[in-house]
């Protein structure tokens, strides 16, 4: 199982200039992947944004949205996006892609919080168009360099119909930020759901987790406010379920390996680029 690190681009109030740095220190100690969190309506930085940063500081190590908020976009633009950020990193982008559940994230007009999963799939179908250089309706040329490539996709969500859109429209699937109990019967559901589409070989599984050393409860409490909007009680569940010091982590890295993830990153709780260095010594 390869182990990935997240920026902390939705720490609250995350000191931007250090994305960069984190970048460049989580390739240095040999992560397999720089992860990014999704979400507008919160004082970090734009999920887009921070993985461009973290393309233009690193060479090698991959890069995936877990999970970046498709309908809130317009399909055009995102699909621009994300080949750009594809582009500059030398085709080394993922996109992890769901449907988002905050009403406020969504700051569009005309995109609101209904109907996500319909609008999504009709949004697949424009973000390959134009990654195949088609030339969208009202324009005089194509959106992307030629020679961009179909960026790969991952789906988010715990329900039935993001299982069968992986079968149908991904390379696999990005569990949710719950513990591997709850995460193992949604990755079998996406296996059979493969299968049952004919799709030959096997979905590429991605697990992700909190994770905090230097000052655990104050990690806690940010996930804790992270997930305010979801009620108490899930954040709280949510907040305990950061694995806290280099033990707990360990146990993380056993038990999403027990069911068969292929990828997992621990998403940080801090900004504090110490924690980069603390979760390698731990892991690697």
């Amino acid at each position: 199982m390869k182990i990935g690190i997240g920026l902390p681009n939705q720490v609250r109030n995350v000191r931007a200039t250090v994305i960069p740095e984190w970048a460049r220190r989580s390739e240095e100690a040999g992560f397999s992947t720089l992860g990014s969190v999704g979400r507008i309506a919160y004082p970090g930085v734009m999920d887009t944004v921070a993985l461009a940063a973290a393309a233009g500081a690193t060479s090698r190590i991959g890069l995936i949205s877990n999970v970046l908020l498709g309908p809130v976009w317009p399909p055009a633009l995102l699909a621009k996006e994300v080949a750009s950020i594809d582009a500059v990193s030398g085709g080394r982008f993922t996109l992890g892609i769901g449907l988002g559940g905050r009403p406020d994230d969504f700051v569009v007009d005309g995109l609101g919080p209904r109907g996500t999963g319909k609008r999504l799939d009709q949004d697949l179908e424009v973000y390959r168009s134009l990654w195949r250089g088609e030339i969208p309706p009202g324009c005089d040329n194509p959106v992307v360099p030629e020679g961009s490539r179909e960026v790969p996709l991952l789906f988010g969500g715990m329900v039935q119909a993001s299982y069968d859109r992986v079968a149908r429209a991904g390379q696999g699937h990005i569990g949710g930020s719950v513990p591997p109990a709850m995460v193992g019967p949604a990755f079998e559901a996406v296996r059979v759901a493969w299968k049952d589409a004919g799709r030959e070989g096997d979905p590429y599984l991605v697990a992700i987790a909190y994770y905090a050393f230097a000052d655990v409860e104050a990690g806690r409490a940010g996930v804790r406010d992270y997930y305010t909007t979801a009620g108490a009680d899930v954040a709280d569940f949510l907040a305990s379920g950061v694995s806290g010091g280099a033990d707990a982590v360990r146990a993380t890295v056993q038990a999403f390996a027990d069911i068969g993830a292929d990828e997992l990153v621990f998403n940080p709780t801090s900004d504090d680029i110490d924690e980069v260095a603390r979760l390698a010594d731990a892991v690697l």
